[in-house]
Order: structure tokens, then sequence, then C-alpha cells
């Protein structure tokens, strides 16, 4: 009884700080047409019951972390689902399945739900080329949306001076963004961590501020408009053309998955892994640093350059505010929450941070605090992400488990 009281206390306390400290923001409302001031007590209500449930709530999970109870033990159900899970027949059954829905989804739901879910597998792209570059590489990186904005640009310029179709520009975004990444890979070849992550931001907000002041050659932040949408040997309706980029990001997903799988297994993927892990060991081991960072960078931005010019033929406009800081922290954050280094776990987060904000719209203005809060519980209680990459292991005999 007393331990109760003691818990209950602790929250109480909590709640009651909680309530100061949102007393000026959720309670006071001023009306600036006739200058009066709006007292909103229920919400001072509610604050201090969330902050005293999630208090409690979270307490009771610190202890159960410590006491390892929220740790997945195997068992022999877990192992039942592995063994159902790695059946040929069963893999084969559920792939189908996913490529006829895949397939069939544009015919079968309305043109703006595509839209939705284009932009949701250009995100999946995103994480996917950053999940390079810190997943595999170890390098943080926070202005990654630069690559992202030379995609773009790369198309819209192309389009505007030379009038340059889109199967032209896509190619060519790949390989300005692999340039712009060894751009930016030269100056840091001797910074980690927190100053790796420091140079790299500025580096985003440079490429935007020079997109946005160069503007004779950029528009500067009027933008380019105008930029016509992918053809298929014809114009395509507006439809059309949604369903047509639906598939392209679909074969870009599967192309990026295809890559990253082989660049596991590959002699690169392996270096970039023991560079992540141990910068002195991989160079006392003969792994070239200088060469492997800028393989890491310049493999990240390769999918970002594409898939800005997807977005510039998806959207048919750009300008520099598409590619703000806030830009890069998101796919960060999709990056971390599924799972860094778990291409199913990019995959998840990209589609969770993409696609929440969308579907719940009456929380738009909460989305960065939802998104602050899950970032802070997943890096106590699974920092490894919401799918955790599964690492190879090898026997003494030779075989893989």
């Amino acid at each position: 009884m007393n331990r109760l009281l003691s818990e209950a206390k602790k929250s109480l306390i909590t709640s009651l700080w909680f309530m100061v400290l949102t007393f000026p923001l959720l309670v006071i409302k001023v009306n600036t047409r006739d200058n009066t001031v709006v007292w909103r007590w229920m919400n001072l209500l509610w604050v201090a019951i969330g902050a005293f449930g999630l208090s409690w709530i979270w307490r009771r999970m610190l202890e159960r972390r410590e006491k390892g109870n929220t740790r997945i033990q195997s068992s022999a159900w877990r192992e039942k689902v592995t063994v159902f899970a790695s059946n040929r027949k069963f893999q084969i059954s559920g792939l189908s399945t996913l490529a006829l829905v895949v397939v069939l989804f544009p015919f079968l739901v309305k043109f703006y739900q595509v839209g939705i879910v284009t932009s949701a597998l250009m995100f999946v792209i995103l994480g996917l080329g950053l999940n390079i570059v810190i997943g595999y590489g170890g390098l943080l990186h926070l202005g990654y949306a630069a690559f992202y904005a030379v995609g773009a640009y790369s198309y819209g310029l192309m389009y505007l001076y030379w009038g340059l179709p889109f199967w032209v520009a896509l190619p060519f975004g790949a390989v300005s963004g692999a340039l712009f990444g060894l751009v930016i890979g030269f100056p840091v070849l001797r910074l980690r961590g927190d100053y790796l992550a420091i140079v790299t931001l500025a580096f985003g907000e440079i490429i935007r501020l020079l997109l946005e002041n160069l503007s004779g050659f950029t528009k500067g932040p009027e933008g380019i408009a105008q930029i016509p949408r992918p053809a298929f040997f014809t114009k395509l309706s507006l439809q059309g053309a949604t369903t047509y980029l639906y598939f392209i990001a679909i074969a870009l997903v599967l192309l990026a998955i295809f890559v990253i799988k082989r660049l596991e297994d590959s002699r690169v993927g392996r270096a970039l892994e023991a560079m992540r892990d141990d910068e002195i060991a991989a160079q006392a081991m003969g792994i070239d640093l200088t060469k492997a960072k800028l393989t890491t960078f310049a493999l990240g931005a390769v999918w970002a350059g594409m898939v800005g010019v997807v977005l510039a033929g998806k959207t048919t406009y750009i300008n520099p505010g598409s590619f703000t800081l806030m830009e890069s922290v998101m796919i960060l954050v999709a990056v971390v929450l599924g799972g860094t280094g778990s291409i199913p776990g990019v995959i998840l987060g990209a589609f969770l941070v993409t696609l929440i904000p969308e579907y719940f719209r009456a929380l738009a203005d909460y989305r960065m605090l939802m998104f602050g809060v899950a970032l802070v519980v997943m890096s106590i209680f699974r920092p490894q992400g919401i799918i955790p990459r599964v690492r190879k292991r090898y026997t003494v005999g030779g075989g893989k488990e």
C-alpha cells in the first residue's frame, strides 16, 4: 500500500509539472479581434489526466525493463512461426498474393489513394537510400534532402532549358546525386558522430539556399512549374499518369531492395559494415576508409536523386521550400523508427511516417510531438527499431544460420 501511494505521489507531481508547463499554451487563448481572453480549463484537466496516466505507465514499463520481462524470449510458438514462415510453399504463395495486390491496387481504389501510396513508396526509396549511409556505413547524415533536391532540379532544369523528357532525366538524376554525394564525401572524410551530422546539415541548407538565390538559373523561390509527367509512348491523362508513376515507384523500390541485398553479401557491403562497427579496426584489416566513405555517400545519394526526378514528374512543380531540414529529419525518423540496417523495418517506418499524418489529419498539429514521443519510447525500450536487422551468423563448419 505504501508503495502504491508513493507511485501515485510521483505521478501526481509529474502531472502538476505538465499542467504548469502547458498552461500558457493550452489554457490561455487571446482573441485578437476584440482583445478578449478565453480560458480553456478543460484542456488543463485533460493534460492532468493524461500526464498522470502516462507517468504511471512509463514507470511500470521501466520497472519491467529493469527486471528483464520485456525481453522477448524464444518459445515454442515463436519457433513454430519461424518454421512456418521459412516454408517454401508459404513464401511462394505469400509473394504471389502480395504481387497480385500490388498490381490490382491502382485499379481498385480512387486515384487520390494511388497518389498517396506513390508518395509513401517514394519515401520508402529515400529511406532505403539513407539506410545505406546510416545502417551500413554508420555515417549520420542530416542533409539527405539535398540529394533529393538535386534530382528534382536535374529534371526541372533539363526540361526548362533543353526540353528533355522524364526518362532521360531519371538516369541523369541518379548520376547527379552520386556526384553530389562525392562532393559532400570529400570534406567529411575525417569527421564522425556529431561533427559529421553538423556538416551534413549545413550542406543540406547550403544547397537549399543556393537554389533560392540563383534565381537567374533555378527561378529561385518562384520554382519551376509545368514540368511534364512521364509519358508512356503518348501523353497520359492525370489518372493514367498517376497509375504510371505508381508502377514506376514500385519498380524503383524493387530495384533498390535488389541492389541493397546484393550489397549486403558483397565485399563492399562487408567493408561498410566493418567501418560502421569500428573504423580503426577496419583500417587495420586493410579496408580503405576513404574509398568506403565515398562509396557510402555516392550509393546513398543515387536513390535520392532518382526519387527527386519522380517527385518533379509527379507534382509538375518544384521549389526550394520542398527540401528543408524537416524533410531530412523525417527520412531519418523513418529509418530509426523502422530499424537501422533492416530493409523490412525501413519500409515499415517509411509507410508509418508517410501514411499516419495523411490519414490522421486531425492530429496534424501534433505530428512532430507524436514522432518525438515515439522516438523516445523506441530508443529506451527497443533501440534496434520495430523490425530489427537479423545479422547472419556462421557456424564453425561453414554453415549459415
